[in-house]
């Protein structure tokens, strides 16, 4: 028996395409060490500064359920060098501006920016990967789980001399990233057929992928609370900050590409899921109550990204198996849907802590995991399919002895 090909053992143009995976994923976190100091430099209150990541967010949101429409018709390679460019103008923009507004609306362009490449870039090492898609997801997630680890801290590092020096960072990776993908990603374009339009609406009309955008939704509310609101309540100059979410990045790589596998092997993905989701809002309603204790809450954000890593790497791996539509089309809907639920977090949850207390916000986030998982729970009839096409250890146990004993 030959062995399975290594995760590791991969193209160059793959490799090409999750080096700037990893750079685009660092500009989630970037800004979350410089969170405070914007606020003051900029005079601006915790909610417009929250609404850096709403503006990214909501126009990724948007923009995703054009990209699969857009890349259909000029071709993966010209949608991601479209997206890297797009980001490298608008993070130039963010860093030379002088108001939050100015960065709010700056940070909306990279969103457009990271729309384009984000869809189009998982598409992309899941077709060009070799093992298959549950090796190129494992790789995808490797690279979200290094840029969301990577980001913080340099932004740390960076956001030590100003907070327009994680801007900068991102300008000279991302030009690096777009040499990377125009030079390696080579070899004959394959035939494209164009996506209609309403592909991605249409997609979402699909019962399986409904319950998984819907539990993204609320999922990705409890994600950009942990992300986005902690830099205010944790009270930590950018150094700190980018520390205490470095090591929530690393436990999060950790999980999404070592621990989420083993569990999937010998778990229902499904299981996966109402195993994971609930512990995420358990950590989350504990974070309510230590939100006053620095110690405290650095382990809630620790142990939320353990948690999240398993969550990640299973929902994209749901997706990927939902449907029978393009991988594009389908990543585009459920994107779109993710990142609309990871718009509405930040602001909220500002809100919520002037209004009430600093605790509030994770409460709100622990409802809405739980009703994330109230998605997997009942809607688990209409993924009965992923679950069967996703076998366990067990399955594959029963099905080596019929196959002897046939």
């Amino acid at each position: 028996m030959s062995a399975a090909p290594s995760v590791w053992k991969q193209p160059a143009q793959v490799w090409a395409v999750a080096f700037a995976c990893v750079v685009a994923f660092m500009g989630i976190g970037l800004v979350d060490p410089i969170l405070p100091a914007i606020a003051e430099s900029l005079k601006a209150t915790p909610v417009e500064t929250e609404l850096l990541f709403t503006s990214y967010l909501v126009v990724t949101g948007l923009a995703m359920l054009v990209t699969s429409w857009i890349s259909s018709r000029i071709g993966a390679k010209a949608t991601l060098l479209v997206g890297l460019g797009l980001i490298v103008v608008f993070a130039l923009f963010c860093a030379l501006s002088g108001s939050v507004d100015a960065v709010i609306g700056f940070r909306a362009g990279w969103g457009l920016g990271n729309a384009l490449f984000i869809s189009t870039a998982l598409a992309t090492i899941v077709g060009a990967a070799s093992g298959g898609s549950s090796a190129a997801i494992v790789l995808y997630e490797a690279a979200l789980g290094l840029g969301i680890a990577v980001g913080p801290l340099l932004g740390g590092i960076l956001g030590e001399a100003s907070w327009r020096g994680p801007f900068f960072g991102v300008v000279a990776l991302m030009a690096i990233a777009f040499v990377a993908v125009a030079v390696l990603l080579r070899g004959p374009s394959p035939a494209r057929t164009p996506i209609p339009f309403s592909a991605p609406f249409r997609a979402l009309g699909r019962p399986a992928l409904a319950i998984l955008a819907g539990t993204a939704l609320f999922y990705n509310i409890g994600f950009f609370t942990l992300l986005a609101f902690s830099p205010f309540p944790l009270g930590f100059g950018a150094m700190g900050i980018g520390l205490t979410f470095f090591g929530w990045g690393v436990a999060l790589a950790i999980t999404s590409v070592w621990v989420a596998p083993l569990l999937l092997r010998r778990m229902r993905l499904t299981s996966v899921l109402l195993l994971a989701l609930p512990l995420l809002a358990v950590v989350l309603l504990v974070a309510a109550f230590v939100v006053d204790s620095p110690a405290g809450l650095v382990a809630c954000i620790i142990a939320g990204g353990l948690v999240l890593g398993v969550i990640n790497t299973a929902l994209t791996e749901a997706v990927m198996e939902a449907t029978d539509l393009p991988r594009s089309v389908a990543s585009s809907a459920y994107s779109a849907v993710r990142f609309l639920g990871g718009a509405v977090a930040p602001p909220l949850a500002a809100f919520l802590w002037h209004a009430a207390t600093a605790g509030t916000p994770y409460i709100m986030a622990t409802v809405s995991v739980v009703i994330a998982a109230g998605f997997v729970l009942f809607g688990r009839r209409a993924l009965a399919h992923i679950d069967a096409a996703h076998p366990t250890a067990a399955d594959e146990g029963a099905a080596v002895l019929v196959g002897d004993a046939a």
